[in-house]
């Protein structure tokens, strides 16, 4: 349930109603602060509270709405429609995702193998635009024979990348005894697909300030991903991004997942939190990647997730799906020619694209 303000609510007001709303009813007050309004969102047993009881508490208040969705923080109703925004905090100041805001794109390899590599690619992405670097120092494998990540030295690495570039560190936390580890030099904190209804990981998540980027599971669905980001929102963390990277259909012959670019404008009527694209672990071939990213550009993504690695053939996890970074200066030229058509691109065009 939200209750909508007045504009121009006084201060003096909002602190009254809430406190009432508080110790009347029992309820969690959140006050959600937009551009032109207030809402306070009721968090906790709202079931027999009356609309009409409600709206007659203030002069002040505007109207009194039910959130019929499950996901409740999550629901763009309890913004009273507008859109979240992410701001994340780099070396290189402070960037925004979100729809009112130009698409940033995320990009590195799947895996951080070595000290060279992770800074020379860092540097490279960073060159074509890149605002932030990704790269897994604890990856989940699907067979336990595969490379697991070098685990807490590859923190270390990506620390130095960060030093050295300036870009934003994107990286997975796979266990909360690792949580503290990887905030200290993580910007954002992935929670990877196979982990989106690990609810005990995404409560710790939640509780910890820094960005959290929730990757969608290989089968869920679209309610189910937006009730795992309502655990995180629910734990504290408002910093939310949901990331799209692809679901397992009928057909795996043809591309290693299916894309769910229809996601986009589903979760624009569902959801106030900010999209992300991974195209990469979506179609599993690098070939197919810049198709899909630039449709995902058209079709109204915040962001991009694409996987680059300086040689793909020797690439210890996902070499198949990941651009070399002459591609991917090339990919970052044509995406600019649709983002700067929808009006959300402000990256240069690399020097490698004019070639």
């Amino acid at each position: 349930m939200i209750v909508v303000m007045r504009v121009g609510t006084p201060e003096a007001e909002l602190e009254r109603v809430c406190e009432e709303l508080s110790t009347t009813f029992g309820v969690s007050p959140e006050r959600i602060v937009g551009k032109h309004k207030t809402v306070i969102g009721l968090v906790g047993d709202t079931a027999e509270l009356d609309n009409m009881q409600l709206k007659e508490f203030s002069p002040w208040v505007e109207q009194v709405l039910r959130v019929e969705q499950p996901f409740k923080k999550a629901s763009l109703e309890y913004r009273n429609g507008e859109y979240s925004e992410v701001w994340v905090n780099t070396p290189d100041g402070k960037v925004a995702i979100g729809k009112h805001h130009p698409i940033s794109v995320v990009a590195g390899p799947c895996s951080v193998e070595n000290e060279e590599m992770i800074i020379a690619t860092a540097k490279r992405v960073k060159a074509a635009g890149a605002k932030f670097l990704r790269g897994g120092a604890y990856k989940p494998r699907t067979s336990p024979y595969a490379f697991q990540g070098h685990g807490e030295s590859a923190l270390d690495l990506l620390a130095a990348a960060r030093e050295a570039t300036g870009l934003g560190i994107i990286t997975e936390v796979m266990d909360a005894a690792d949580l503290d580890k990887i905030v200290e030099v993580a910007d954002v904190v992935q929670v990877g697909a196979r982990n989106m209804q690990n609810f005990s990981l995404l409560k710790k998540v939640g509780a910890q300030e820094k960005p959290v980027l929730l990757k969608r599971g290989m089968a869920a669905t679209i309610e189910d991903w937006l009730m795992a980001a309502e655990y995180i929102l629910a734990a504290g963390n408002p910093n939310v991004i949901l990331c799209e990277r692809g679901i397992r259909t009928f057909d795996r012959q043809y591309a290693r997942n299916t894309l769910d670019l229809a996601c986009i404008p589903v979760l624009r009527q569902l959801t106030h939190l900010p999209i992300m694209i991974d195209p990469s672990h979506g179609t599993g071939k690098w070939e197919y990647v810049p198709a899909m990213a630039l449709a995902a550009i058209a079709a109204g993504t915040d962001s991009l997730m694409i996987e680059v690695h300086p040689a793909p053939a020797k690439a210890l996890s996902d070499g198949p799906q990941s651009l070399n970074p002459e591609k991917f200066d090339r990919l970052m030229g044509e995406l600019g020619v649709i983002g700067r058509a929808v009006g959300r691109w402000e990256i240069p065009q690399p020097a490698a694209a004019l070639v």
